[in-house]
């Protein structure tokens, strides 16, 4: 699938910008901005193009509603080029104007947009809705080169509440830079709920079926417990609090999860006596105190003081896929729920939990009023009764919305077509609820990393995060569709990832030559960072010696080595991972080179053969052949630096596309 991003625009499109002129066009038809607008009203047939001539107009005394502004104008600078001007006052022909206003049919997140002839109004009733007014301004703006928007009045508001994803961070780190910018994709795509999941474990059969050698990790810096904190990847706790931080800048809540008590295997490799014998060390043992003191001192950590790390109305204790094995471990299984959902409600936090208690049932009490609860399976939890037991639903059913990248189960991309067809947050699996029930506070999408080493980079993941973002993004404000999948898919590839953003790597539009370089020079920079699936890369080498380690290119995410540092072949490392080639140059040696890539495998050619084909590959851990991941060896290609080679680098090609495939 095609994307274009706000980079590539700035490099490849010329930007004509028009002060407000009307261009007589016919303009019936809804703006396409994702999630797609509630209502449109067409006011006569022509557009008006935006330009850095007209200004934008703020009340005075209103600092909130001039931060908004502020990120208007730098996300359109960044976009566009021109910087808007912000002024305070009444507004005059041709300026862009920022209120608040009364309207209750719009909620707290609604927004109403006027464009007509001699400019623009933008009103809220809360700086939520201005907020996500910008975000459908933008999308409006960048669909063609000379900013044009059609005349009509937007009124726009969500179908639910809570509109989010979860990120599994425990199996897999997932780079501070990149929850960054994905906090940025899901403002503009109107998204609010960012759930990360902080502490998991493998799974023993891939790690010799030894509880001590299976991967497990806690992602957090921890004082409470030193040594507990994950040493391949971890965040401070300030950077947690900034994150936090910047995801309410733009009206995103985090919901930081510590799972528990299964999924802690992390736990039990610090103290291990609080690891379960019975149960797998994986499971807490329930029957033990020490563990209750253990989690409780965890929870205080980040949830005491005035100023907490976990900085948001809400927090999530876990609380899934316990054994259910015998019912004394059931009733021991619900009291430690109600304890962790009483513990963050003592701290003035909402409990939030995976749900369990059907698979859980027993007498012990468990506190459901106030409570969410993630509703991913209905053999573990069923939603009308819990909803009847008092909880409030997050639609989130594990056979439509889980994403296990390379897996073999459940999603490796959702399945976006059935979901923009089919899917609101009201199924809730096979259960479905009435449109906008109050009980459903929404929907949510998640991607676990469930196979601990299999290759999968953080650039994998957002390949299948993005599309599903903007499906799921769609399906959670405007649970009714007017277009077709089909067109919706058509048009969708003009909208950018976010301001500023390109993860994809996509530069262009159409299938071209993007780039082109006679010659390579030693530590020079590329106009572009890197460039994502698919892709074909070409040059010509003539070989000379070169150090162990030497690069060919280097970006933020990955290397590409003309010498391996281990082997001296030409390789590629990414998120730990080296990938090596079968093929060395040799010194005075003269070569075609091609590298070619898409979502599944990496291809050397060397004079029109390949030399070497890095597919997705079968590894196996026992000798019958059935416990096997999926390894993945796949690279985003880094452009952003060439490295400090000795040979020569000539006629540099690159394509948006694989040459192979065409």
């Amino acid at each position: 699938m095609k994307r274009t991003s706000i980079l590539n625009k700035i490099f490849i499109l010329n930007i004509f910008l028009l002060s407000f002129t009307t261009v007589w066009a016919t303009v019936s038809t809804k703006p396409f901005v994702v999630p797609e607008l509630k209502e449109w009203t067409s006011k006569g047939e022509g557009h008006i193009a935006l330009s850095e001539k007209n200004r934008i107009v703020i009340p005075a005394n209103q600092p909130e509603v001039a931060r908004i502004a502020r990120m208007f104008v730098d996300d359109y600078q960044q976009m566009f080029g021109p910087k808007l001007t912000i002024v305070e006052g009444k507004a005059t022909k041709g300026d862009v104007t920022f209120a608040l206003k009364k309207d209750k049919k719009l909620g707290s997140e609604g927004y109403e947009i006027k464009i007509t002839e001699t400019g623009i109004t933008i009103t809220a009733p809360q700086t939520t809705g201005l907020y996500w007014s910008t975000r459908t301004l933008l999308q409006m703006a960048e669909q063609n080169e000379t900013r044009q928007l059609p005349l009509g009045v937007v009124r726009d508001y969500p179908d639910y509440e809570v509109r989010g994803f979860m990120i599994d961070c425990g199996r897999k780190f997932i780079p501070l830079h990149y929850l960054q910018d994905l906090i940025k994709m899901m403002a503009y795509y109107k998204m609010n709920t960012l759930q990360i999941h902080l502490n998991d474990n493998g799974f023993k059969q891939f790690f010799e079926n030894d509880w001590d050698k299976t991967y497990s990790a806690f992602r957090l810096e921890c004082s409470t417990y030193p040594g507990l904190t994950a040493r391949d990847g971890s965040y401070t706790k300030k950077e947690f609090i900034e994150l936090q931080k910047q995801a309410e800048g733009q009206f995103i809540e985090i919901i930081p999860e510590i799972d528990a008590p299964a999924h802690t295997l992390a736990f039990a490799h610090y103290k291990p006596e609080i690891g379960s014998k019975e149960y797998g060390m994986d499971h807490l043992d329930l029957f033990n105190p020490e563990t209750y003191t253990f989690m409780d001192g965890l929870f205080k950590e980040y949830l005491e003081g005035e100023e907490p790390v976990f900085r948001g109305k809400r927090v999530h204790i876990g609380t899934d896929e316990y054994s259910n094995k015998d019912q004394a471990v059931v009733e021991k299984f619900r009291a430690f729920t109600d304890h962790y959902i009483r513990l963050v409600e003592s701290y003035g936090k909402q409990a939030c939990i995976w749900g369990a208690l059907t698979h859980a049932k027993g007498q012990t009490p468990v506190k459901s009023q106030n409570v969410v609860m993630s509703a991913w399976y209905n053999g573990y939890a069923d939603p009308k009764t819990m909803v009847e037991e008092g909880y409030r639903l997050i639609s989130i059913p594990d056979g439509l919305v889980y994403i296990v990248p390379a897996a073999g189960y459940y999603h490796d991309y959702l399945n976006e077509a059935f979901l923009y067809k089919s899917w609101t947050p009201a199924h809730v699996g096979k259960t479905v609820f009435e449109e906008k029930d109050p009980a459903i506070m929404g929907g949510m999408f998640a991607v676990w990393n469930d196979h601990v080493g299999n290759g999968i980079s953080t650039k994998d993941i957002h390949h299948r995060i993005f599309p599903a973002l903007q499906t799921l993004a769609l399906k959670t404000w405007t649970a009714q569709t007017s277009l077709s999948y089909e067109q919706y898919n058509d048009q969708r590839v003009l909208l950018s990832e976010a301001p500023g953003v390109n993860q994809m790597g996509r530069i262009g539009l159409k299938p071209n030559l993007v780039y082109q370089a006679q010659t390579v020079k030693p530590g020079s920079t590329l106009p572009y960072p890197e460039i994502g699936y698919d892709y074909t890369i070409c040059f010509d080498i003539e070989g000379r010696k070169e150090v162990s380690g030497t690069e060919l290119f280097r970006s933020r995410d990955a290397v590409f080595y003309l010498c391996d540092p281990v082997s001296g072949m030409f390789a590629f490392a990414r998120d730990g991972y080296l990938n090596t080639f079968r093929f060395a140059i040799c010194e005075g040696e003269k070569a075609h080179v091609q590298i070619e890539g898409d979502s599944r495998t990496t291809i050397l050619k060397v004079n029109g053969k390949i030399v070497d084909e890095m597919n997705i590959q079968k590894r196996y851990f026992d000798e019958t052949g059935k416990t096997s991941i999926n390894y993945v060896r796949t690279l985003v290609f880094p452009l952003k630096k060439a490295g400090e080679f000795n040979s020569t680098i000539s006629n540099l090609k690159v394509f948006n596309y694989c040459l192979s495939k065409r």
